[in-house]
């Protein structure tokens, strides 16, 4: 089968492009007064939807990377501290937008690599494929977008 097309929509669905608003857009200019600022009736602050990114995508791409990997605990270890998500420092947000971009990269370059084998289960888990692990990965970045920009719109700093 020439999966290149399949790999080279995949790659395209990870990176934003297309249907959904990219990642770097969302949280390109996002003023850091409001990223720990709470929003009536919702959830969770920018920051806590920020970390919560990169950190359920880096808990799949080690997962997908590392036999040995273990994943942290749920939901504790998939979220910030509750008590310093209002005390976000502009060095935090940065150094986790910086880490998603890497961590998100990564994903893109095995999905793009025709070594990887996207439909054969791996080898540590219960089932999963490389296949599942991105569109996992697209599923989730996309909700989390959304979110941002929702928060965005409610505290008056989206302009697209």
């Amino acid at each position: 089968m020439d999966d290149k097309v399949l790999r080279a929509q995949l790659a395209n669905s990870l990176s934003g492009k297309g249907a959904h608003v990219a990642f770097d857009d969302v949280v390109k200019g996002f003023p850091m007064s409001l990223v720990g600022k709470r929003v009536p009736n919702l959830a969770h602050t920018a920051w806590q939807i920020l970390y919560h990114m990169w950190m359920t995508q880096r808990d799949i791409l080690e997962f997908v990377r590392d036999p040995a990997y273990e994943s942290p605990p749920w939901p504790s270890g998939y979220w910030p501290d509750e008590s310093a998500s209002g005390a976000v420092t502009e060095r935090q947000w940065e150094e986790t937008v910086r880490m998603h971009l890497e961590d998100l990269s990564a994903v893109i370059a095995l999905v793009k690599d025709p070594a990887t084998d996207l439909l054969v289960p791996i080898a540590h888990g219960s089932g999963q494929t490389i296949l599942r692990e991105a569109l996992l990965v697209i599923d989730h970045n996309s909700y989390h977008l959304g979110q941002l920009v929702d928060i965005r719109r409610l505290l008056g700093a989206w302009e697209q």
